[in-house]
């Protein structure tokens, strides 16, 4: 699997989680009358997930995937915005050559 296709990979898991994550605060709030706590947990929760963005990095010059020019993006770059390598040609994990 390609560094860019496990980046994009990590964009959907979170964006489940965030789904999940709002119909755990919409069902408390209902159940409960407020929802002050789910929503601590819930921030909680996608804060250390989404600390694996930092993995994702350039091999060629270390640069994140995420960030563009100091700007976070909510997608990954599939061309390197610093040495212009083609993060979906580079293969990472077991199997890679």
């Amino acid at each position: 699997m390609s560094l860019y296709a496990r980046a994009k990979r990590h964009v959907y898991l979170m964006l489940a989680n965030t789904l999940v994550g709002v119909v755990f605060i919409l069902l408390s709030d209902h159940f409960f009358g407020h929802s002050t706590i789910a929503f601590a947990i819930v921030i909680g929760i996608l804060f250390f997930l989404n600390l694996g963005i930092w993995k994702f990095n350039c091999p060629r010059c270390g640069s994140n995937l995420f960030i563009w020019d100091k700007w976070p993006l909510p997608w990954p770059n599939r061309i390197c915005t610093n040495c212009k390598l083609d993060l979906a040609e580079v293969r990472e994990g077991p199997g890679a050559d």
